[in-house]
Order: structure tokens, then C-alpha cells, then sequence
């Protein structure tokens, strides 16, 4: 099997050399490196700020939002996993302020739910990062499914067969139209026809004929649904945004039932609502007008309303804001600790609300944030009150599709003396717009202002211009039917004078029918089905038979007479109503309320009622009739006017709530009076007293600076009913700042603010001083005033100072207001310490202590840059530097340039010492042609020259050089899949034509690539290069290029592409031991690994007994190895595999011998026979593993009743039958029998006991004569030393026996000298085996070694050569 490697996407600047991957500080971005060192100021691409996954509703916005740096600037693209991004159901969006990158999917759906990622590349790498979107199937897809699966039809088998022997057509299929979304029917039945090309257009329907069709069997369909509940529907106003931010739509319905149930949904997702004004979606309903409320619109309300009446529909509505941008954006702020912070930005359209979130997390009004807006609606501002540094980060103003952010840095108090102190809350606050912000705002309410003017007015045209051509084609239809009376009327006239007059008052009843049918076409056409039946019911039987209705044909005419003029019976009165509601009022107590409707007639007389009871004017109620209006006004309010109200007239009647409360209420003189700030001398008491009205109970609570006040030692607070008094005693300086007192009960909230002014001494003033001018003449400087003044202006500054290494202090006085102070009196080269003390009207300050200053010291420059070679001649070389950056606080007056020459310590100056050099250039003129030279410089100022620069490089006093030529010899040398090594030859010099060669450069071409890298950015010196981060197996052409002072040479080339692969090798097997036998436990699993070398890589191949392997064996190679896997072996697999590794040079196979086999199962009852005396011949009934395992046999042992110990008698048996011999009468035998394999051993198989009598004879033995034996021998070697060869620092053991009676004395020798008392060897002789042991060996072990053993009879030796190997 071979290893696939992926080619890399992108080439980096050396092509196909390196891709170094980075870590990013935000999680879960990749970032690649195309270079190894990035250029100074460069920087690959990141992610500050990455996009992240969505949860979002189907038809919802979705955006992914990214910030990424890098330089130079990256290319920003998006991709998803499924599919391609167009440019229709995406937007891809930038904003150069922000560097913000937003991937933007309006309205979206489910097939965009993927996994999308984020690339952002230049020419130094690339960053990539990952986020999913998931979408949320809602609405009237998701509720007609489920009811499609409800009431589907289910199919019984019977017509299942049916529908299966029916064939098909397949040229018969019609293409499917798409569905058209259920939205545009619900909007359809509640939109005036003027609006049905437009919304046609927007859900791009085309067939307006069709589409009028089935639009009117639903509108029958809606209607019949709407007489269960509903007796009349009328007056029905689309969704609208109002002036001051909210939106509303309204109708008027009469419900058969009042108590039936009303149900609003968005989105088909029913949302709830409530009478309260406050919450964020009201219906509220006045007789039968119904308003629905939505209070501070945000981009989220948006979508599909509907109501529904105990489940069925009634009325729906799109609601649809205009996109809403940035005019201006908010900034970033800078804040200091304890201080607010404003960020404020400009909208497009006016919002009474956007969202605001910060460091991801959603922000609300309340102690710690500020939301607000302006009256217009556009200018919406965030304060972060009371900065902690907790606070730093990210700030996002989101109004839907569009956002801006912007960053809040809190800078921490460095003051020293605040270290662990609580620090007093700051009055002032950093950012906001000011005034350019609100002419912006301005100059957009007047654009939308206008805009709104002009769509009014073009509404307007538009109605008078569809009322003027109703009026034409009316008129025009009674002309028609005049002139048509007319020509009967003349044709009917010659039949008789009788017939005549009936006939004309037969064709004038026509004519008026006729007019009466063209009359009230236009308003059938336009009015709803209820309406038409309410105004049927209410109409006279003569009206009923006038009209035809569906266009059916009249089947007889009516005759009649009238007298008189002809009245229209179709027309109704409808009396006096109500052309405007009361709306419910609520008022402040002891203030006026105002409930105020509006008739359609000015003389109907209105009746007035409270709670049922009618209300008569007094002096405390008016009743008021002007033109149409009818208005009860209640003045100075109380609790008792609280109640519903009713207007009636006429029958009318209109009802309205008036709510009459008693929220917390300031006296403007006592609040005058409080808010005066209370100023007091620290450890004084202050005291602040508010007293207030309004409905109890309620809640009292004191602040100071933002902290609410709680009783304790030195706080007292006292409360009534109707004031609060608070009392601070000893007061502190820390205590200064706002007291505010929060009143609050079930109607309201109030606040007032004041101010508490502790006055203090001030606090030291703060350093370093800064020198203005140290000079032995002078000593001017400044410093900072203190953090606080202690509430009063600074009046004077009080100085002493100290002479270093005195004792004693010099009292300057007082210096004035001013912060700084010049001393004239010192003497030039003392240090001087001074001691600077604030003073006010409350005291004097602690000293601030000054670092010493020194009176005229001299500074002299720092070193200028590093001389700069601009070019070189024989006669003279020209230099070039930079001014020091230390000028040492005065201006430098010239230079002073000192050259050396090479291999000489001593430097000379070029010019002269009283001339210095003005420029920052010069020419070397005093030089000698061919010495090398290098030079350095130092600046002068009023003090005198600096310290010298570092010197330049070494330049030879010579004419410019000519280019080199080009390498010669130029080869590789050696080669892997991702390097490559080459050496080469300087090329050869021609004066005046070919300089030497100073270096070198490589450049490296991939064959599929035009263009030339080079592979190192500065010149080497050494004649060979490795290119490293080749791909492997890519074809390359490669170049050197030598270079010198005058230029580079021209490019010498490889005569042949190379390949990116080691030299070819022939495979061979690299493991010094081999395995050529394996045997395998069955059940286990086996592997066989082989290491192995070649090039180019080879492919392997594995054999089983000359067949490729089965299936179940895994295989995994490398580029120089392979495994050969068995998971679980069994029986079977036993055999022989073959490893074939072959390559483009040959190649070399190996084979091993795997035996899958288990533990042998012992064999069956073993038998004995006698077939010849003194023999037994062992039988047995064979093993059930013997037809398994060809290599299994057994063994055999013998136990008998005299040695009793079992002996193996037999051995590698592969029979079932052995005859043991030498069986000895009188003696008990036994035989076990085992069966034997790769694995070892079985249990035994015993046989009986086997016993042969012994038959009793008489025994006789003649014994030889005795003779004396001598035992004595001269000592001899029975087994010699042998020679050792030991590696260094392990153990060697050297051994021989010794045999001689006596006993021989042993001694050891190395190099001739005895080793007998040597303590580094262990020397032991037990029983003539004589050893000696070295336990770690040296290089000073090596040598021969001797043995010699003597006794009284004789002498040997015996000897060897231990060698140490390193």
C-alpha cells in the first residue's frame, strides 16, 4: 500500500520550498509561514477576531463578522464546504474603518446551513479559520408539513397494486412548478389590489391570471372560515411605522362571541402581548377597533403578522424596516479609571432602540451602562459609567445586517500615593461625538423628513388620480345608457299612445336600475363579503331584486308606476358615529385630564358616564362641545377620578380608562435648594434635606458618587412621609463628590442630584521634574501639581534645597502659583536636591523630594550610524553616515572621520581636528591603492566629540570590480525526497574582464514554474548549498549565480532536470536479524515488520505460499518499512509469506515462516504389550490435534520402582508405537506418554504398572589378588584457557581446570606480573576449575594472560590474549 502525499496548494517565495505552520493567539486558526525568516516589518496573516458559529431562524439575517491583520494587507475570500458562493445569496462586505470582513446571507435558508471558512493570504503566508451555520426550519413551511402528514390520504395495498400495473408515460411528465410560499396568499387576502403587482413581483409570480383564480376560491374559502366567529370585518390598516419609533396596525371586527380568544403570530411563531403600553407588544381595543402595538422597533420585528380568532385567520400583515446604516460610527475611547465613557454613533433611519453588547455580552439600562437616544431617534448613545479597568474591550452597536465596534481602554491610576486606596469617583467623561456629530444627525432628519413629505404627496396624486378616472368612466357609462333609452323610447312610440306612457315609465325604471347596478359595481368590487350581506340585510326588498348578482340574467321585468321623484332605495343613512375613539389617559394627581372623541356630526348632543353613572359638569368637570369634538375635562385629578369613561350618541358609544397617579414629586424651590453644593472643611459634618409628596409607600435611597449610602457610624439617615434628611459626619476629603437621593414608588421614580465639597490641605506635588536647562550658570525646571488640590487653588509653591554633601537645608520662600522655578544661585558642577511644598487657603502640603541635578554637565553626543561605503576607487573612497540620535541637548557642530588599515591598531584621523566636517558625507582622498581600509566617525557638539561609531567594512582602495563568470564543475552531490546538496568550482578570473567571486547565489525553478527563486536571500562564501523543502518526487531545474562588488555573473545551469529523490538504490533489507520462523499462539495476533532501504521508493508486495495475501491480513508500508498484520489469528493462516520489494533498480525479496498452532491436546489411553524378553512396547491412540499439526509428536518417559524418577525414554515420535528396552525384572515400571508441538508440551497419558518377576539364582564371585595403587599425578590442563575479545567497561570471565593429586598451587599472571594479590581481580579455585573475573574493562586490561599450576611432581601453564575493543 502506498503512502499518498498531497500536493501543497500555494508555492512560497523560493517555489516548493517551506511551509511552516504557526499558532495563532486566537483559537482555532491555522496559519501557514511561506518563508523562513519574515522581512523586518512584515507579518503574516491572523485572525484578531474570528467569525463565529450560528443558530439562527430560516428568513433571518445571518452574518459572519472576522478582523484580520497582517502586512502587507491580506486577500480576504470565503468558501463553504458544500456547494459555491454566488453573488446572489451572499455578500461579501468590507469596512476600511474597522478592518472588519462580513460574509452576509439575507433572508436565509436551509440549504446555506455548512461549514464556511475564512482565508486571508499575502506573500508571506496565509490564515484559515472555521465556522458552521445551522438554521432553524419555523413558520408556515413547518406547520403545513405537519399538517400535510396529518391528513394525508394512506394508501391501502389494493390500490398500491393498482397504481403498480398502470404504466407510465415518461414523454407525459410536466415539469413542477415550484411552490409558491404561503406568505404570499396571507398577504395577497389582506392587501388592496393596488398592491398586487408589487408583491406579485417580490415572490416572482408571473401568472396573474391563474394567480386572480385560486386568490378568489381562497378569499371564499377565508370568508366562510370567518363566519364562525366573526360577524363583520371593515377598515383594515396595514403595519406602519410611526414618527416616534413604534409601529402599529389596526381593524375593526365584531366578534360573535366575546369571549372568544385572540392570537397574534409572527413568523407563524405566536407571540405574546398584554393592555400595558410599557411591554414590548400591546393590542388594545376600543369597542370594536382593535390596535395592535409594537413599542421601540428593532431590526428583529420584521416578518409576517397575522391574527387569528380562536384559530382562524383574520388579518395579515408584512412588516418590512428600511435598511438601516452608519452615518457615523463609534470611536474608540480612552478613558482613565472612575471615569464614564461615551461612545455614540448616527443611524440612517430613525430606531427608537439597537442593541448594544460589550465583550460579547448584551447590555441593558441600568447602575452600571447608560443607554439613550435622541428626540429624533438617530443619534444613540452608550455610557459606561464609573470605568474599571474590568471594563477595557470591545464595544458593538448592532441595528440588524449592520454593526460597528470600537474599542474602550481603561488607563489605570499611576498616582503612587492612591496605591491600595479607594479612589474618588471622576465628574468628567471621555469621548462622544460633540456638536459635528449633531449637524449630522440634523442634516438626516431633514433627508428623511423630506422623504416622507414626498411619498405622502405621491400617495396623494395617486388617489385623486384613480378618483378622477372612476368619475370618467361613470360618466361615461350614464351617457351610454341615456342615449340607449332614448332610441327604444322613439321605436316604441309608433305602437300606440296607451302603450306609450307605459312603456317609458317601464324604460326610465330600467334606466334608474341600470344606474343603480353601474353605481355599486365599483364598491363590490372593492368591499368584503360580510360587508356586502351587512348592507343586503339592512336594505329594502326593492333594493334586493334591482341588483343581479354573478351576472345572472333578469327573467322578467318588473312594471310599476311611480309617482314622484325617483329615490335610490339602496341608499342608507348611517346616522351619526364615532369618526374617532377615546384612547385611555393617565394623569398626575392634582393635574388635568383631557378624554376627547370625535362624531361625524357637529349637532348630535354626547352623553358622558363613569363607570356606568353619567357625569354632569360642576366645577371640577367640564364638558366641552366644539365642532365635532366632544371633550370632559377633569381638573386638579384625585384618586377617585379613576375609572372607565363612555361617551354616547346617537346610540354610539366609545369607552376609554383614565388612570390618575401619585408618583414622587420635588417642590422646585426645595430642589432649587438642594441641589446647591454643601462645601465644609474636612472632619466637619455635612447635612442634605429633601422633603418630597406622592402615594406611599415608598422607597428612600441615598448615593454617594454612584454607591448607595447605608447607615453606619458616620452615616445617618432619617426618613418620613414626606421628607429625608442625610447626615454625614467627620467627613473626609475622599468623601467629595455627587449625593444623589432616589425616590421611588409604584407610579414613579425621581432623582436629585447634589454636590458635597470637602475641603483639605493639598496633596504633595508630583514628580519627576522635568529640566528645562542645567547649565553651570543655571538650573531650570518644572514639575507637576498635585493630584488634588484639596478643593482649593493653589496659592504658592515653598522651596528649600541642599547642596550633595552638605547637611544642612537653604529655605528659598515662596515662588507663586506657577510650577516651575529657575535657580540662579549655584555653582558649576555641584549637585543640588530641593524640597517643594503646595500651599492653599486650608494648609500646606508634605514635601515632594527631587533626584539630584547637577549644575553644568556636560553631554556630549552619542556615536552617528555606521559609516556607509558609497563607492571605492584607487585614489579615493567615499563615505556616507547618519546624525546621532543622542545629540547630547545641543546642536552638533561637525564630524571627525578616523580610518585604519587593515591588520593595524592604530587608527588616524583623515581630517583635521579644528576642521571639523560639516555634511554627513565626505571623500577619502589619502589613501594607497591596494590596502583594504575601514573607517569611523563621531560627532561634536558645544561639549566636544563623542564616542566613535562602529567602524564600516573592510573596503580595498581599488577601481570597481567587474562581475564574475560563471561556476565551474557545478554537480549534486547527494539528494533526499525533500533536499539537495551542491558543490562547484569558482569560476576563473580575467583581469579587466572577470573579478573574483566574493559569493554566491542558488535559484531554484520547478518545471511546471516560468519563473526563477532564489533559495538564499544573501550571498554565501562556501562553494556547496543544500536547498531544503523540496516536494517530493518534483522535477526541478536549479542555477548558480556568483556575485561580487561589481555585480552578479551570468547563471550557470545543471545540465538535466533533477529529481527531488535520494540517489537510485537498489532495496535491500536493513534489519541485521532476520526472522524466518514465527510461531503463533491462535487467537493472537501476529505481526512481521521489515525495514528496508531504496530509491526510489518501492513497492512492496506480500505473498501467502506464493498467492497474494487474503484480505483479512492488514499491510502498511512506509517509505522504509513494512508491516504484515494478522489480527486474530487462526489455523489456517499458517504458510509461508513472501515480501517482494522492488523498484526501478531491482529487487529483493525475504521470506518467513509463520505456524499458527495452540497448545496440544494430550493423546488417548496408552497400552503396554511384551512381545521379547527384557522389552515393552508402548501403544497409544493418537492426539485429535494430530491430523492439525504436522510438526506434533510425542514424547515418552519411564518411571520405575528403584530410581524413582521419570527418564525420557523416546523422543520426536511421529508414530504411535515404541518398544523401551532394557526392562530389568523385579522392578515396577510406569510410562507416560506427551503430546509435543511448537508449543510445547501436553498433559500425560499414563499407562499401568508393568512389573516382570525377577527369577531367584545363586550368585558367586571370584575376586583377583589385590594390588597397591599409587594416585599421585604431575599437575596438566584438562580444559585450556581460550582467547577473549570484551568490549570496554563490560565484565570478562576467564576460566580452565586443573587436575593433580597433590593438590597443584594456581597462580595468575598478566604480562608476566602475578595478578594473585591484585584486588581488581576476583581469583577463585573450587575443586580444580580455576576462574578469574574483571568486573569492568579498560584499555590497561588488554595483554596476555598466564596460568601456572605446580605440585612436588611437576609444572604447567597455560596461556591467552584478552583484547579490549572500543
Amino acid at each position: 500500500m502506498f503512502k499518498i502525499r498531497r500536493a501543497k496548494e500555494e508555492e512560497p517565495t523560493a517555489p516548493g520550498q517551506v511551509r511552516i505552520k504557526k499558532k495563532s493567539r486566537v483559537p482555532g486558526v491555522m496559519i501557514t509561514q511561506y518563508v523562513d525568516e519574515l522581512p523586518e516589518g512584515m507579518a503574516t496573516p491572523d485572525f484578531t477576531r474570528k467569525p463565529i458559529s450560528l443558530t439562527i431562524q430560516e428568513g433571518k439575517m445571518a452574518i459572519f463578522r472576522a478582523v484580520i491583520t497582517g502586512k502587507p494587507t491580506p486577500t480576504v475570500t470565503w468558501a463553504r464546504n458544500e456547494g459555491e458562493i454566488d453573488d446572489e445569496r451572499w455578500k461579501m462586505v468590507h469596512d476600511t474603518s474597522s478592518g472588519e470582513y462580513q460574509l452576509q446571507m439575507p433572508a436565509v435558508t436551509v440549504d446555506q446551513a455548512d461549514t464556511y471558512k475564512c482565508y486571508a493570504k499575502n506573500e508571506y503566508g496565509k490564515a484559515v479559520v472555521t465556522a458552521t451555520l445551522n438554521i432553524i426550519e419555523v413558520g408556515f413551511k413547518k406547520t403545513r408539513a405537519l399538517q400535510e402528514a396529518r391528513t394525508a390520504v394512506r394508501q391501502t395495498p389494493e390500490d398500491f397494486k393498482k397504481a403498480l400495473k398502470n404504466k407510465v408515460d415518461p414523454e407525459a411528465k410536466e415539469e413542477k412548478k415550484p411552490e409558491i410560499d404561503e406568505r404570499f396568499w396571507e398577504l395577497l387576502m389582506s392587501a388592496d389590489k393596488k398592491d398586487y403587482e408589487s408583491i406579485c413581483a417580490q415572490y416572482g409570480v408571473t401568472d396573474f391570471r391563474g394567480m386572480l383564480k385560486k386568490l378568489s376560491e381562497r378569499k371564499i374559502e377565508r370568508e366562510q372560515e370567518q363566519e364562525r366567529v366573526v360577524e363583520r370585518i371593515c377598515n383594515l390598516k396595514p403595519i406602519e411605522l410611526k414618527d416616534d419609533g413604534d409601529a402599529e396596525f389596526e381593524l375593526e371586527m365584531s366578534l360573535k362571541d366575546p369571549n372568544s380568544k385572540i392570537f397574534i403570530y409572527k413568523d407563524g411563531v405566536m407571540i405574546p402581548f398584554d393592555v400595558d403600553a410599557e411591554v414590548k407588544h400591546g393590542l388594545k381595543q376600543v369597542g370594536k377597533k382593535f390596535v395592535f402595538s409594537i413599542n421601540g422597533v428593532d431590526p428583529d420585528d420584521a416578518g409576517l403578522y397575522q391574527v387569528e380568532v380562536d384559530g382562524v385567520k383574520i388579518f395579515s400583515t408584512d412588516f418590512k424596516l428600511p435598511p438601516v446604516e452608519f452615518l457615523v460610527k463609534i470611536q474608540d475611547v480612552k478613558a482613565e479609571e472612575r471615569e464614564d465613557a461615551v461612545f455614540e454613533c448616527v443611524i440612517s433611519h430613525p430606531l427608537k432602540k439597537i442593541n448594544w453588547t460589550g465583550k460579547n455580552v448584551p447590555l441593558e439600562q441600568g447602575d452600571k451602562y447608560d443607554i439613550t437616544v435622541s428626540e429624533d431617534m438617530l443619534i444613540h448613545t452608550l455610557v459606561v459609567k464609573d470605568c474599571k479597568l474590568l471594563d477595557k474591550g470591545i464595544y458593538v452597536a448592532v441595528t440588524g445586517q449592520n454593526s460597528c465596534n470600537a474599542w474602550l481602554i481603561v488607563e489605570a491610576d499611576s498616582e503612587p500615593n492612591s496605591q491600595g486606596k479607594k479612589k474618588a469617583r471622576k465628574t468628567t467623561r471621555a469621548g462622544g461625538g460633540g456638536a459635528e456629530l449633531l449637524k449630522i444627525a440634523e442634516d438626516q432628519r431633514a433627508k428623511v423628513q423630506k422623504e416622507r413629505e414626498e411619498l405622502i404627496a405621491k400617495a396623494k396624486a395617486e388617489a385623486e388620480a384613480a378618483a378622477a378616472e372612476a368619475a370618467a368612466e361613470k360618466a361615461k357609462a350614464e351617457a351610454e345608457a341615456k342615449a340607449k333609452a332614448k332610441a327604444e323610447k322613439k321605436v316604441k312610440a309608433e305602437a300606440g299612445e296607451c302603450a306609450e306612457a307605459t312603456t317609458v315609465e317601464e324604460e326610465e325604471d330600467e334606466d334608474d336600475e341600470e344606474e343603480e347596478v353601474q353605481e355599486e359595481e365599483p364598491a363590490d368590487a372593492t368591499s368584503s363579503e360580510p360587508k356586502q350581506k351587512v348592507q343586503a340585510k339592512e336594505g329594502e326588498a326593492s333594493a334586493e331584486d334591482a341588483d343581479t348578482e354573478e351576472g345572472e340574467p333578469v327573467q322578467e321585468k318588473r312594471k310599476r308606476v311611480r309617482a314622484g321623484p325617483l329615490v335610490p332605495e339602496t341608499v342608507i343613512d348611517p346616522g351619526v358615529y364615532f369618526t374617532g375613539g377615546l384612547s385611555d389617559v393617565t394623569a398626575i394627581i392634582d393635574t388635568d385630564a383631557e378624554l376627547v372623541c370625535r362624531l361625524s356630526s357637529e349637532d348630535c348632543d354626547a352623553v358622558w358616564y363613569k363607570d356606568g353613572n353619567e357625569i354632569t359638569a360642576t366645577d371640577d368637570i367640564c364638558i366641552v362641545k366644539d365642532g365635532t369634538y366632544r371633550k370632559l375635562i377633569i381638573k386638579n385629578c384625585k384618586e377617585e377620578d379613576s375609572g372607565n369613561y363612555r361617551c354616547e350618541a346617537d346610540g354610539r358609544k366609545t369607552e376609554a380608562a383614565l388612570s390618575v397617579e401619585d408618583p414622587p414629586r420635588i417642590n422646585a424651590d426645595d430642589l432649587t435648594e438642594f441641589i446647591k453644593p454643601v462645601i465644609i472643611k474636612t472632619g466637619k459634618d455635612a447635612a442634605f434635606k429633601l422633603s418630597f409628596v406622592g402615594r406611599e409607600p415608598m422607597k428612600i435611597q441615598w448615593y454617594n458618587e454612584g454607591e448607595e449610602l447605608l447607615e453606619d457610624t458616620h452615616i445617618k439617615i432619617q426618613t418620613s412621609s414626606s421628607h429625608s434628611r442625610l447626615l454625614l459626619t467627620k467627613c473626609q476629603r475622599r468623601t467629595t463628590g455627587e449625593i444623589k437621593i432616589k425616590i421611588k414608588n409604584e407610579c414613579g421614580t425621581t432623582e436629585a442630584i447634589s454636590q458635597l465639597v470637602v475641603l483639605d490641605k493639598p496633596t504633595p506635588p508630583l514628580g519627576p521634574v522635568d529640566i528645562i536647562e542645567s547649565s553651570a550658570a543655571c538650573i531650570d525646571f518644572k514639575w507637576r501639581t498635585p493630584k488634588d488640590n484639596g478643593g482649593s487653588a493653589i496659592t504658592d509653591y515653598i522651596l528649600e534645597r541642599q547642596q550633595i554633601g552638605r547637611n544642612s537645608w537653604k529655605k528659598l520662600g515662596k515662588i507663586g502659583p506657577e510650577a516651575k522655578y529657575r535657580d540662579t544661585d549655584v555653582d558649576h558642577g555641584r549637585k543640588y536636591c530641593y524640597h517643594i511644598r503646595a500651599e492653599t487657603d486650608q494648609g500646606i502640603s508634605e514635601m515632594m523630594e527631587t533626584d539630584d541635578i547637577q549644575a553644568g554637565t556636560k553631554a556630549y553626543p552619542g556615536p552617528p550610524s555606521t559609516p556607509k561605503i558609497i563607492s571605492a576607487f584607487k585614489d579615493c573612497i567615499n563615505l556616507a553616515w547618519s546624525a546621532p540620535t543622542n545629540t547630547g541637548g545641543s546642536n552638533i557642530l561637525g564630524y571627525n572621520i578616523e580610518k585604519r588599515k587593515n591588520g593595524s591598531n592604530l587608527w588616524g584621523h583623515v581630517n583635521p581636528l579644528d576642521e571639523p566636517i560639516r555634511e554627513n558625507k565626505y571623500a577619502v582622498k589619502d589613501v594607497v591603492e591596494g590596502f583594504e581600509y575601514e573607517f569611523r566617525v563621531s560627532a561634536i557638539n558645544i561639549s566636544g566629540a563623542g564616542e566613535p561609531s562602529t567602524p564600516s567594512e573592510f573596503v580595498f582602495a581599488r577601481d570597481p570590480k567587474k562581475p564574475p563568470g560563471k561556476v565551474t564543475d557545478l554537480k549534486v552531490t547527494d539528494s533526499t525526497y525533500s533536499t539537495l546538496s551542491l558543490g562547484w568550482s569558482k569560476p576563473t578570473e580575467e583581469e579587466g574582464v572577470k573579478d573574483e567571486a566574493k559569493g554566491y547565489f542558488v535559484e531554484l525553478r520547478p518545471a511546471e514554474n516560468p519563473e526563477w527563486g532564489r533559495c538564499n536571500s544573501n550571498a554565501i562564501i562556501m562553494s556547496s548549498y543544500t536547498i531544503m523543502g523540496l516536494k517530493s518526487m518534483a522535477m526541478y531545474w536549479v542555477r548558480v549565480v556568483a556575485t561580487n562588488e561589481g555585480g552578479d555573473g551570468k547563471p550557470q545551469e545543471l545540465d538535466n532536470y533533477i529529481i527531488a529523490m535520494p540517489p537510485p538504490v537498489r532495496p535491500q533489507f536493513t534489519d541485521k536479524k532476520m526472522k524466518n520462523f514465527v510461531v503463533m499462539k491462535a487467537g493472537n495476533s501476529a505481526r512481521i515488520n521489515f525495514n528496508f532501504k531504496a530509491s526510489p521508493i518501492p513497492a512492496v508486495k506480500w505473498l501467502k505460499d506464493g498467492h497474494p495475501v487474503p484480505k483479512r491480513v492488514t499491510v502498511s508500508n512506509t517509505d522504509t518499512s513494512s508491516q504484515l498484520m494478522i489480527p486474530s489469528s487462526e489455523r489456517h493462516d499458517t504458510g509461508i509469506y513472501t515480501i517482494i520489494v522492488k523498484n526501478l533498480v531491482g529487487q529483493e525479496t525475504s521470506s518467513v515462516e509463520i505456524r499458527v498452532t495452540d497448545d496440544p491436546k494430550p493423546p488417548g489411553p496408552v497400552e503396554l504389550e511384551e512381545n521379547v524378553s527384557g522389552t515393552v512396547t508402548v501403544s497409544w491412540t493418537p492426539s485429535p490435534d494430530e491430523t492439525k499439526d504436522d510438526r506434533l509428536h510425542y514424547m515418552i518417559t519411564k518411571h520405575d520402582s528403584v530410581k524413582r524418577n521419570w527418564q525420557t525414554v523416546a523422543d520426536h515420535l511421529f508414530n504411535n508405537k515404541f518398544t523401551v528396552i532394557n526392562i530389568m525384572p523385579g522392578r515396577e515400571y510406569k510410562f507416560r506418554v506427551y503430546t509435543k508441538n511448537d508449543m510445547g508440551l501436553s498433559e500425560p497419558s499414563e499407562s499401568a504398572i508393568w512389573e516382570v518377576k525377577r527369577k531367584t539364582e545363586t550368585f558367586s564371585l571370584n575376586l583377583p589378588a589385590s594390588k597397591n595403587c599409587n594416585f599421585e599425578t604431575p599437575p596438566s590442563f584438562s580444559v585450556p584457557l581460550k582467547m577473549h575479545k570484551s568490549p570496554e567497561s563490560y565484565e570478562c570471565y576467564m576460566s580452565c581446570a586443573v587436575t593433580g593429586n597433590p593438590k597443584p598451587c594456581v597462580t595468575w599472571y598478566r604480562n608476566n606480573i602475578s595478578l594473585n594479590t591484585n584486588t581488581n581481580y576476583y581469583i577463585t579455585n573450587t575443586c580444580g576449575v580455576c576462574s578469574m573475573v574483571i568486573l569492568k574493562v579498560g584499555p590497561k586490561d588488554s595483554g596476555d594472560y598466564t596460568v601456572i599450576a605446580e605440585n612436588t611432581l611437576g609444572r604447567v601453564e597455560c596461556s591467552t590474549k584478552l583484547v579490549v575493543e572500543d
